[in-house]
Protein backbone atom coordinates (compact mmCIF):
# COMPACT_ATOMS: atom_id res chain seq x y z
CA UNK A 1 0.00 0.00 0.00
CA UNK A 2 1.39 2.90 -1.23
CA UNK A 3 2.21 6.53 1.19
CA UNK A 4 -0.86 8.23 1.35
CA UNK A 5 0.67 11.53 1.44
CA UNK A 6 -0.93 14.91 -0.36
CA UNK A 7 1.08 14.31 -3.72
CA UNK A 8 -0.13 11.18 -4.34
CA UNK A 9 -4.13 12.10 -3.95
CA UNK A 10 -3.18 15.38 -5.77
CA UNK A 11 -1.55 13.07 -8.40
CA UNK A 12 -4.26 10.43 -8.46
CA UNK A 13 -6.87 13.94 -8.85
CA UNK A 14 -5.24 15.26 -11.69
CA UNK A 15 -5.31 12.15 -13.62
CA UNK A 16 -8.92 11.80 -12.79
CA UNK A 17 -9.55 15.12 -14.54
CA UNK A 18 -7.32 14.53 -17.25
CA UNK A 19 -9.49 11.32 -17.81
CA UNK A 20 -12.86 13.53 -17.33
CA UNK A 21 -11.84 15.78 -20.01
CA UNK A 22 -10.43 13.24 -22.36
CA UNK A 23 -13.47 10.97 -22.33
CA UNK A 24 -16.18 13.94 -22.99
CA UNK A 25 -13.53 14.77 -25.91
CA UNK A 26 -12.06 11.78 -27.37
CA UNK A 27 -13.02 8.61 -25.10
CA UNK A 28 -9.91 6.46 -23.47
CA UNK A 29 -9.52 8.22 -20.12
CA UNK A 30 -8.72 4.89 -18.37
CA UNK A 31 -5.36 4.88 -20.14
CA UNK A 32 -4.59 7.90 -18.40
CA UNK A 33 -6.23 6.96 -14.76
CA UNK A 34 -5.49 3.42 -14.65
CA UNK A 35 -1.63 3.68 -14.94
CA UNK A 36 -1.23 6.77 -13.02
CA UNK A 37 -2.85 4.35 -10.17
CA UNK A 38 -0.46 1.61 -10.74
CA UNK A 39 2.43 3.68 -10.73
CA UNK A 40 1.33 5.44 -7.20
CA UNK A 41 1.70 2.21 -5.61
CA UNK A 42 -1.66 0.70 -5.85
CA UNK A 43 -2.18 -3.06 -6.89
CA UNK A 44 -3.13 -3.71 -10.21
CA UNK A 45 -6.48 -5.00 -9.11
CA UNK A 46 -7.60 -2.47 -6.53
CA UNK A 47 -6.15 0.75 -9.21
CA UNK A 48 -8.48 -0.70 -11.72
CA UNK A 49 -11.60 -0.95 -9.22
CA UNK A 50 -10.83 2.41 -7.95
CA UNK A 51 -10.43 3.81 -11.15
CA UNK A 52 -13.76 2.72 -12.44
CA UNK A 53 -15.27 4.01 -9.36
CA UNK A 54 -13.94 6.94 -9.67
CA UNK A 55 -14.64 7.56 -13.08
CA UNK A 56 -17.73 6.16 -13.30
CA UNK A 57 -20.20 9.90 -12.39
CA UNK A 58 -18.61 11.37 -15.02
CA UNK A 59 -20.59 8.51 -17.46
CA UNK A 60 -23.63 10.35 -16.55
CA UNK A 61 -22.54 13.46 -18.38
CA UNK A 62 -22.51 11.80 -21.35
CA UNK A 63 -25.87 10.30 -21.11
CA UNK A 64 -27.07 13.72 -20.53
CA UNK A 65 -25.00 14.82 -23.68
CA UNK A 66 -26.91 12.76 -25.82
CA UNK A 67 -30.02 12.87 -24.37
CA UNK A 68 -31.49 14.07 -27.95
CA UNK A 69 -30.09 11.05 -29.88
CA UNK A 70 -31.06 8.58 -27.32
CA UNK A 71 -35.02 9.15 -27.70
CA UNK A 72 -34.13 8.56 -31.44
CA UNK A 73 -32.92 4.84 -31.05
CA UNK A 74 -35.10 1.99 -31.19
CA UNK A 75 -36.18 0.00 -28.17
CA UNK A 76 -34.74 -3.05 -29.50
CA UNK A 77 -31.34 -2.02 -29.29
CA UNK A 78 -31.73 -0.53 -25.75
CA UNK A 79 -32.22 -3.92 -24.25
CA UNK A 80 -28.90 -4.84 -24.78
CA UNK A 81 -27.90 -2.66 -21.73
CA UNK A 82 -29.87 -5.39 -19.88
CA UNK A 83 -26.55 -7.47 -20.96
CA UNK A 84 -24.59 -4.26 -20.22
CA UNK A 85 -25.61 -5.04 -16.47
CA UNK A 86 -25.62 -8.77 -16.12
CA UNK A 87 -21.60 -9.01 -18.19
CA UNK A 88 -20.66 -5.95 -15.71
CA UNK A 89 -21.57 -7.66 -13.04
CA UNK A 90 -19.64 -10.85 -14.33
CA UNK A 91 -16.23 -9.38 -15.61
CA UNK A 92 -16.21 -7.67 -11.91
CA UNK A 93 -16.63 -10.91 -10.12
CA UNK A 94 -13.89 -12.17 -12.61
CA UNK A 95 -11.79 -9.66 -11.32
CA UNK A 96 -12.51 -9.95 -7.51
CA UNK A 97 -11.73 -14.12 -8.25
CA UNK A 98 -8.32 -13.70 -10.33
CA UNK A 99 -5.05 -14.10 -8.42
CA UNK A 100 -3.02 -10.76 -7.75
CA UNK A 101 -0.07 -12.09 -9.47
CA UNK A 102 -2.34 -13.19 -12.47
CA UNK A 103 -3.61 -10.11 -12.85
CA UNK A 104 -0.51 -8.12 -12.47
CA UNK A 105 1.08 -10.18 -15.62
CA UNK A 106 -2.11 -9.60 -17.73
CA UNK A 107 -2.06 -5.63 -17.17
CA UNK A 108 0.22 -4.82 -19.40
CA UNK A 109 -0.83 -6.88 -22.27
CA UNK A 110 -4.90 -5.51 -21.63
CA UNK A 111 -3.18 -1.68 -21.55
CA UNK A 112 -1.38 -2.74 -24.92
CA UNK A 113 -4.34 -3.83 -26.42
CA UNK A 114 -7.15 -0.80 -24.87
CA UNK A 115 -4.55 1.56 -26.56
CA UNK A 116 -4.45 -0.29 -30.12
CA UNK A 117 -8.15 -0.56 -30.05
CA UNK A 118 -8.20 3.36 -29.18
CA UNK A 119 -5.61 4.18 -31.96
CA UNK A 120 -7.95 2.28 -34.36
CA UNK A 121 -11.43 4.32 -32.98
CA UNK A 122 -10.54 7.34 -35.56
CA UNK A 123 -10.49 5.29 -39.12
CA UNK A 124 -13.58 3.17 -37.64
CA UNK A 125 -15.74 5.75 -36.49
CA UNK A 126 -14.93 7.87 -40.05
CA UNK A 127 -16.12 4.71 -41.87
CA UNK A 128 -19.00 4.73 -39.49
CA UNK A 129 -20.11 8.23 -40.40
CA UNK A 130 -19.36 7.64 -44.55
CA UNK A 131 -22.09 4.64 -44.07
CA UNK A 132 -24.62 6.40 -41.86
CA UNK A 133 -25.12 9.27 -44.85
CA UNK A 134 -25.84 6.76 -47.25
CA UNK A 135 -27.62 3.90 -45.40
CA UNK A 136 -29.00 5.07 -42.41
CA UNK A 137 -29.71 1.89 -40.00
CA UNK A 138 -31.44 2.41 -36.83
CA UNK A 139 -31.11 -1.07 -35.13
CA UNK A 140 -34.85 -1.72 -36.17
CA UNK A 141 -33.68 -4.96 -37.49
CA UNK A 142 -30.85 -6.16 -35.11
CA UNK A 143 -31.63 -10.31 -34.29
CA UNK A 144 -31.96 -9.89 -30.47
CA UNK A 145 -30.32 -13.28 -29.14
CA UNK A 146 -27.26 -13.04 -31.26
CA UNK A 147 -26.92 -8.84 -30.17
CA UNK A 148 -27.36 -9.57 -26.56
CA UNK A 149 -24.59 -12.41 -26.43
CA UNK A 150 -22.26 -10.38 -28.96
CA UNK A 151 -22.62 -7.32 -25.96
CA UNK A 152 -22.71 -9.98 -23.00
CA UNK A 153 -19.00 -10.22 -24.48
CA UNK A 154 -18.08 -6.59 -24.76
CA UNK A 155 -20.10 -6.03 -20.99
CA UNK A 156 -17.45 -8.82 -19.46
CA UNK A 157 -14.20 -7.44 -20.91
CA UNK A 158 -15.43 -3.86 -19.76
CA UNK A 159 -16.41 -5.12 -16.15
CA UNK A 160 -13.11 -7.13 -15.73
CA UNK A 161 -10.87 -3.86 -17.42
CA UNK A 162 -13.09 -1.63 -19.12
CA UNK A 163 -10.35 0.74 -21.10
CA UNK A 164 -11.60 0.68 -24.70
CA UNK A 165 -14.53 -1.03 -24.29
CA UNK A 166 -16.16 2.21 -26.02
CA UNK A 167 -14.61 1.36 -28.55
CA UNK A 168 -15.21 -2.08 -28.95
CA UNK A 169 -19.40 -1.13 -28.44
CA UNK A 170 -18.94 0.80 -31.55
CA UNK A 171 -17.78 -1.52 -33.53
CA UNK A 172 -20.16 -4.69 -32.00
CA UNK A 173 -22.94 -1.93 -33.13
CA UNK A 174 -21.80 -1.38 -36.61
CA UNK A 175 -21.44 -5.28 -36.87
CA UNK A 176 -25.37 -5.47 -36.07
CA UNK A 177 -26.25 -3.11 -38.74
CA UNK A 178 -26.70 0.82 -37.29
CA UNK A 179 -24.35 3.16 -38.83
CA UNK A 180 -26.02 6.44 -37.21
CA UNK A 181 -22.62 7.52 -35.14
CA UNK A 182 -24.81 9.75 -32.83
CA UNK A 183 -27.03 7.45 -32.15
CA UNK A 184 -24.60 5.07 -31.63
CA UNK A 185 -22.71 7.00 -29.14
CA UNK A 186 -25.80 7.41 -26.99
CA UNK A 187 -26.25 3.66 -26.77
CA UNK A 188 -22.85 3.34 -26.10
CA UNK A 189 -23.01 5.96 -23.21
CA UNK A 190 -25.55 3.89 -21.74
CA UNK A 191 -23.92 0.89 -21.66
CA UNK A 192 -20.82 1.80 -20.26
CA UNK A 193 -23.35 3.45 -18.12
CA UNK A 194 -24.93 0.07 -16.97
CA UNK A 195 -21.16 -2.11 -17.16
CA UNK A 196 -19.61 0.31 -15.13
CA UNK A 197 -22.10 0.94 -12.61
CA UNK A 198 -22.60 -2.79 -11.95
CA UNK A 199 -18.96 -3.43 -11.84
CA UNK A 200 -18.33 -0.14 -9.33
CA UNK A 201 -21.37 -1.61 -6.87
CA UNK A 202 -19.64 -5.09 -6.42
CA UNK A 203 -16.27 -3.36 -6.20
CA UNK A 204 -17.46 -1.82 -3.40
CA UNK A 205 -19.52 -4.61 -1.69
CA UNK A 206 -16.18 -6.32 -1.89
CA UNK A 207 -13.89 -3.57 -0.76
CA UNK A 208 -11.71 -3.62 -3.37
CA UNK A 209 -11.81 0.41 -3.80
CA UNK A 210 -9.19 2.66 -1.72
CA UNK A 211 -11.26 4.96 -0.71
CA UNK A 212 -8.40 7.47 -0.05
CA UNK A 213 -7.99 8.02 -3.81
CA UNK A 214 -11.64 7.51 -5.17
CA UNK A 215 -13.58 10.63 -3.64
CA UNK A 216 -11.01 13.13 -4.61
CA UNK A 217 -10.96 11.41 -8.22
CA UNK A 218 -14.31 11.44 -8.55
CA UNK A 219 -15.09 14.84 -7.64
CA UNK A 220 -12.09 15.97 -9.92
CA UNK A 221 -13.23 13.79 -12.83
CA UNK A 222 -16.79 15.60 -12.92
CA UNK A 223 -15.16 19.01 -12.74
CA UNK A 224 -12.72 17.54 -15.66
CA UNK A 225 -15.77 16.34 -17.64
CA UNK A 226 -16.52 20.10 -17.96
CA UNK A 227 -13.18 22.15 -17.59
CA UNK A 228 -10.81 19.80 -19.06
CA UNK A 229 -12.87 19.33 -21.66
CA UNK A 230 -12.76 22.93 -22.94
CA UNK A 231 -8.87 23.05 -22.78
CA UNK A 232 -8.67 19.62 -25.07
CA UNK A 233 -11.32 20.95 -27.40
CA UNK A 234 -9.10 24.30 -27.57
CA UNK A 235 -5.95 22.12 -28.64
CA UNK A 236 -7.92 20.04 -30.79
CA UNK A 237 -8.63 15.96 -30.62
CA UNK A 238 -5.93 15.09 -32.93
CA UNK A 239 -3.85 16.23 -29.86
CA UNK A 240 -5.79 14.48 -26.91
CA UNK A 241 -5.74 11.52 -28.95
CA UNK A 242 -1.70 11.48 -29.52
CA UNK A 243 -1.74 12.22 -25.65
CA UNK A 244 -3.64 8.83 -24.70
CA UNK A 245 -1.90 6.83 -27.21
CA UNK A 246 1.36 8.14 -26.38
CA UNK A 247 0.45 7.15 -22.38
CA UNK A 248 -1.03 4.05 -23.22
CA UNK A 249 1.61 2.43 -25.35
CA UNK A 250 4.13 4.10 -22.80
CA UNK A 251 2.89 2.98 -19.83
CA UNK A 252 2.41 -0.63 -21.67
CA UNK A 253 5.87 -0.92 -22.40
CA UNK A 254 7.19 -0.01 -18.82
CA UNK A 255 4.57 -2.52 -17.18
CA UNK A 256 5.69 -5.33 -19.55
CA UNK A 257 9.79 -4.38 -18.56
CA UNK A 258 8.48 -4.27 -14.76
CA UNK A 259 6.36 -7.78 -14.90
CA UNK A 260 8.17 -10.17 -17.43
Amino acid sequence: MPALDAPHVLAAAASAFLAGGINSVAGGGTLVSFPTLVWLGLPPITANATSTVAIWPGSLGSIWGFRHEFKQTQRRARLLSFSSLAGGGIGALLLRDTPAALFEHLVPFLILFATVLFTVQGPIQKKLRERGGHNPADGTHIWLPGALALNLFVAIYGGYFGAGMSIMMLSSLSILGMSDILQMNALTSLFALCVNGVAATLFIATRMVDWHYVLPMAIAAVIGGYGAAGVARRIGRVAVRRFVIGVGFAMSLILFLRYF
